[in-house]
C-alpha cells in the first residue's frame, strides 16, 4: 500500500514538504548513531501523508521523489527545494508560519518593528480564521482573500522594503525582515488559488510524531528500519488526518486486497474508506 499511495500523493497538483531528522545505528561507528531524515510529503487535497527516509540532508531525496512531479509545492526557505531538477514544473510556495516566527524572536531585539510585523501577519490569519468559520469553498476563499489579504500583503511589503536598510543585517530583525523579503513571491502566492494554505502547518502537524517516537525509541536499528518506519508512518499519519482507526482499517485493507483490481487499489487508501 506503500507504493499505491506513493503514486497517489504525487499524482497531486498541491503538495507541501518538510523534512526532519531521525538518528539511525551505523556499522561504520559501533555504538554511534548517524542523522538520518525523514522527507515528507502531504496533500492537503487528498489527506494523505508520505514519509520517505533518506540518509541525509541533501537534495538527492527531493530530486528522485520529485522527478515526475508537476504542480505546487510549499515548503519553508530551505534552500534544496530550491535547486531540484525539475524546478521548471515546480511552482514554490512558502510558508507565512516560518516567517511569522522569525519575527516573533525578535521581539527582545527590536520590539517596536516586530509587534508591527505581528500585526501584520495577524490581520493575514484573522483573514482564514473567518474563511474556516465560515467555511467557504476554494472560490470565495480566493475572492476574500483577494479582497481583504491582497492590501494587508501590499503594506507589509512596502513596510518591509523600508525597514530593510534601517535595521542591522545581522541583528534578529535584521535576518527576520531579509528572510520574508526574500521569500515574498512564494510567501503570497497562496492568494491566487483557494486550495492553497498559508502556511505548512498541516505538515508540521503530521510530523509532530516523530518527535515523539525519538524521545522513546531513540533511534532506528538501521537505514533498512528507518526505511520501514517511513512506510508505517506513513499509513498511519493518513489514517490518523482522516480520522480512521489504523488497526481496524489495516483489517480491512487485508481482507479487501486479495479480490481488489490492481489498478484500483488506491480505493483502499484510509482517504477512500
Amino acid at each position: 500500500m506503500y507504493e499505491v499511495l506513493k503514486k497517489q500523493v504525487f499524482s497531486a497538483g498541491y503538495l507541501m514538504a518538510d523534512e526532519t531528522p531521525i538518528r539511525v545505528l551505523t556499522k561504520d561507528k559501533p555504538g554511534s548513531t548517524h542523522k538520518g531524515y525523514h522527507w515528507v510529503y502531504y496533500d492537503p487535497g487528498g489527506n494523505l501523508v508520505l514519509f520517505d527516509y533518506r540518509p541525509s540532508r541533501g537534495r538527492e531525496g527531493p530530486d528522485q521523489m520529485l522527478e515526475n512531479y508537476s504542480g505546487y509545492l510549499q515548503t519553508d526557505g530551505y534552500q534544496a527545494y530550491s535547486n531540484l531538477k525539475n524546478k521548471e514544473k515546480i511552482t514554490l510556495l512558502a510558508c507565512m508560519a516560518h516567517a511569522r516566527r522569525k519575527f516573533d524572536h525578535a521581539k527582545d531585539n527590536d520590539p517596536q518593528r516586530a509587534e508591527t510585523a505581528l500585526l501584520m501577519f495577524g490581520q493575514l490569519y484573522e483573514i482564514e480564521r473567518q474563511a474556516r468559520e465560515k467555511e467557504l469553498d476554494a472560490d470565495q476563499i480566493k475572492k476574500l482573500r483577494q479582497e481583504k489579504a491582497v492590501p494587508v500583503l501590499r503594506q507589509m511589503e512596502v513596510w518591509l522594503r523600508e525597514q530593510l536598510y534601517q535595521v542591522l543585517p545581522k541583528s534578529a530583525i535584521g535576518e527576520a525582515v531579509a528572510y520574508t523579503l526574500n521569500l515574498w513571491p512564494r510567501l503570497e502566492r497562496y492568494i491566487e488559488d483557494g486550495r492553497f494554505q498559508i502556511d505548512n502547518n498541516l505538515i508540521e502537524n503530521s510530523i509532530r510524531p516523530v518527535a515523539l517516537g525519538r524521545k522513546n525509541y531513540l533511534f532506528a536499528g538501521s537505514h533498512d528500519a528507518a526505511r520501514q518506519a517511513a512506510m508505517i508512518y506513513s499509513l498511519l499519519a493518513t489514517c490518523k488526518i482522516n480520522q480512521v482507526e489504523p488497526f481496524a482499517w489495516l483489517r480491512q485493507t487485508l481482507d479487501k486486497i486479495p479480490d481488489h483490481k490492481a489498478n484500483k487499489l488506491h480505493e483502499l487508501l484510509p482517504a477512500k474508506l
